[in-house]
């Protein structure tokens, strides 16, 4: 697989989980009427949630972004 089309389906896959984690918090958050649509707290949920996805993408990337070495022999 191009190494182009392997990034952007990884950052297109952590993009979602980004956001379906921090939705479902949100809305757990939202029913317990700890705060209210468009407040400061909704921000930082989904700000700490995008903040933690971006830190364990860069550090799971070269499990899944590093080339195989056969990957070369089965592109021809």
């Amino acid at each position: 697989m191009n190494s182009t089309v392997r990034g952007v389906i990884y950052v297109s896959v952590w993009v979602v989980v980004w956001g379906t984690a921090s939705s479902l918090v949100d809305w757990v958050l939202l029913n317990a009427d700890l705060y209210e649509t468009g407040s400061f707290g909704q921000a930082a949920t989904f700000t700490g949630y995008g903040a933690a996805a971006a830190v364990l993408a860069v550090k799971l990337s070269q499990r899944f972004l590093v080339q195989a070495p056969d990957d070369d022999a089965s592109a021809d």
